[in-house]
């Protein structure tokens, strides 16, 4: 199956290149990567905690990707980020995974932020943004909207 899935993809990428299709150069062989994000999410008394874990089943590397982390209530302005993420808007923060290795190597990334006010529940959404134009065959594993109530209980993705 390996083999048909490749001589498949050769023979896609030559019939692209042959009509001027697939949105590369021509020859181009788009990678494909399986990039999955998990975690959990809490909320209390306005205190939003993230633990995000990355990762990419393959079978190409990837140099980095971004994952985009939107909440539905707005966020404290000025609030410091970690290396690597910015505020994307008052409700959006993007981080940068960075090398994602195809064997399912894991990269963390921890978020302790405030939102604008105390609600009493929000809804969380994470996906990836970019990932260097790989084409991933299993996106849900990286796209995940979670209702967090604001018990301090960690809501899992």
């Amino acid at each position: 199956m390996v083999a048909m899935r490749r001589g498949l993809l050769v023979m896609s990428v030559a019939v692209a290149a042959a009509v001027g299709g697939g949105g590369g150069a021509a020859g181009t062989v788009v990678p494909e990567a399986d990039v999955s994000h998990h975690g959990h999410v809490s909320l209390w008394d306005g205190r939003l905690d993230v633990v995000l874990v990355s990762e990419n089943r393959g079978p190409s590397a990837l140099d980095d990707t971004t994952v985009r982390l939107a909440f539905s209530a707005p966020l404290a302005a000025g609030h410091p980020l970690p290396g690597g993420c910015v505020w994307g808007g008052d409700r959006e923060v993007l981080c940068s995974t960075g090398p994602l290795r195809a064997d399912g190597t894991r990269h963390e990334t921890l978020l302790s932020l405030r939102t604008a006010g105390a609600p009493q529940e929000l809804t969380a959404r994470v996906a990836t943004a970019w990932n260097g134009g790989a084409t991933d065959r299993n996106p849900a594993d990286n796209d995940h909207r979670v209702l967090v109530l604001a018990t301090g209980d960690p809501y899992a993705f």
